[in-house]
């Protein structure tokens, strides 16, 4: 029984009871703090600030309105309200990483325009010959768009095509194909956190750690952190999903991709002579990236290094994009649900909210145990909010006071809770990536049951492989565990 003609229905009726018990919920949280009596301790402001952040993450929860809607919303009556002022909620759209994310998007643009991707997917995935190998070896290339494109949304529409190619060279191995289709949004996803342009949440998380501690955590911190782990969390997950969407004999078969097989399904030459705007790309991109690599000797700000070359790649001499046409690509509701939420937790941490919040917590745990009750949560959490940004927003300000209150370092907790945030596989629904993959017409993909059985293997392991960074490898690299 399919039931579509009732399956509509039963899902407004889902809605329908989500959405009230959502409301339900953030009223009657809201009415508990509005009696003077209840909650000792608690400031008008304080009050105030966490009636709006119950009732927007309620809203986040359990209804259909758009996310930065109700985040401007909540922004608002916070400014409305004095507890924050118009320059802290206006300033944040001027902040330096909204600038970043912004540039970044641009340069992307300019990398989509020339094809560069599919040469890339050739380099790489041509000289497989054994099926293991073309999962790495395409798990090596998603890696590596996390320095090109930002967001997984905008890298996943940029591998689709190249997934697609791959999908009709490999017709007759139906299963390899299934594989495929999970491979990519599973790994854009976990090597997100390689960059800190790899999500927006990274963005909201430096952003927090700054406003509340004033440790600012740059372009290179946040590479030499995350790139480790997100290498090893993306081949460890490659290497799951092909052990749970193969056989054995669909493993043993060899593999032959050759450069003409892509080549058919690929608009844009993916061999032959280089054009001179693939060349000036290449450079540029390079150039970006490793000036942001070595920020600290020449101490020029990733946001005016990616405004540099967000000028030169729309330029009309050199660039290979026109300035409005890449500004259609940047996601301008992104930018301001980041902004809003960048207020929300300014003002949790200045009314003095989340101290509150977190200061009934027990401190005699011990730091590991503090951060794997932070890594449990964060990684469950997508189960509640589907959207990355919105559960950092919720979780990161909070993680952070927190830790101050237990002696964990702050950078450390904010670090696990953001790269344990990134899991979020379980069902179709809970990341664009996956929904993405999940549904293209013509082509063999997985199926919920599918994520499911991922998921089982691969939530408890990336949990462990952040709380074993968190505690083993970061204390190398200069990030504590203890304060």
């Amino acid at each position: 029984m399919d039931g579509s003609p009732r399956s509509p229905i039963l899902y407004g009726v889902a809605l329908n009871l989500r959405s009230t018990s959502a409301l339900c919920v953030a009223l009657s949280m809201c009415a508990l703090l509005a009696i003077p009596g209840n909650f000792h301790g608690l400031g008008g402001d304080a009050r105030f600030t966490l009636a709006v952040f119950v009732f927007a993450t309620c809203a986040w929860i359990g209804t259909a309105i758009d996310d930065t809607y109700i985040a401007l919303g909540a922004g608002l009556a916070l400014t409305v309200t004095g507890v924050i002022s118009s320059d802290t909620l206006f300033g944040t759209l001027g902040d330096a990483t909204v600038w970043l994310l912004i540039c970044a998007f641009v340069l992307a643009a300019a990398v989509s325009r020339t094809g560069l991707a599919g040469r890339a997917a050739v380099f790489l995935v041509s000289g497989a010959r054994t099926v293991r190998q073309l999962v790495h070896l395409t798990t090596a290339a998603l890696v590596v768009t996390a320095f090109a494109v930002p967001a997984t949304s905008g890298r996943a529409a940029l591998a689709l095509p190249v997934f697609l190619a791959l999908a009709k060279v490999l017709a007759d191995r139906k299963r390899l194909v299934v594989m495929l289709a999970l491979l990519f949004p599973t790994v854009i996803l976990l090597s997100a956190v390689a960059t800190l342009i790899g999500a927006g949440a990274h963005l909201i998380t430096v952003s927090v750690l700054w406003e509340t501690t004033g440790q600012h955590i740059g372009f290179t911190e946040w590479l030499l952190l995350g790139l480790p782990l997100a290498v090893a969390s993306s081949h460890l997950a490659a290497e799951l999903v092909m052990l749970t969407t193969t056989r054995r004999a669909d493993r043993r078969g060899p593999v032959s991709i050759t450069p003409e097989q892509i080549q058919e399904h690929s608009e844009q030459p993916v061999t032959g002579p280089w054009s001179q705007a693939e060349k000036r790309c290449t450079l540029l991109l390079a150039t970006v990236v490793l000036l942001w690599c070595s920020e600290p000797l020449h101490r020029v700000p990733p946001a005016l290094v990616a405004l540099i070359g967000a000028v030169i790649a729309s330029s009309p001499a050199l660039g290979t994009v026109r300035l409005k046409d890449a500004l259609k690509t940047v996601p301008w509701s992104l930018l301001l649900f980041m902004a809003a939420t960048m207020a929300m937790g300014v003002a949790l941490a200045d009314s003095g909210a989340a101290k509150w919040l977190v200061s009934g917590l027990p401190t005699g745990e011990s730091p590991v145990v503090f951060l794997a009750i932070v890594i449990a949560v964060s990684t469950a959490a997508h189960l509640v909010l589907q959207s990355r940004s919105a559960r950092s927003s919720v979780l990161v300000p909070l993680v952070v006071a927190a830790a101050v209150g237990v002696g964990v370092n702050p950078v450390a907790a904010a670090l696990a809770s953001t790269a344990a945030a990134g899991f979020c596989h379980t069902l179709p629904a809970s990341a664009k990536p996956v929904t993405l993959f999940a549904q293209i017409p013509g082509t063999p993909t997985y199926t919920p049951r599918d994520l499911l059985r991922l998921s089982a293997f691969l939530a408890p392991l990336t949990a462990a492989l952040v709380l074993l960074f968190a505690v083993a490898v970061w204390p190398l690299l200069g990030v504590s565990v203890t304060r």
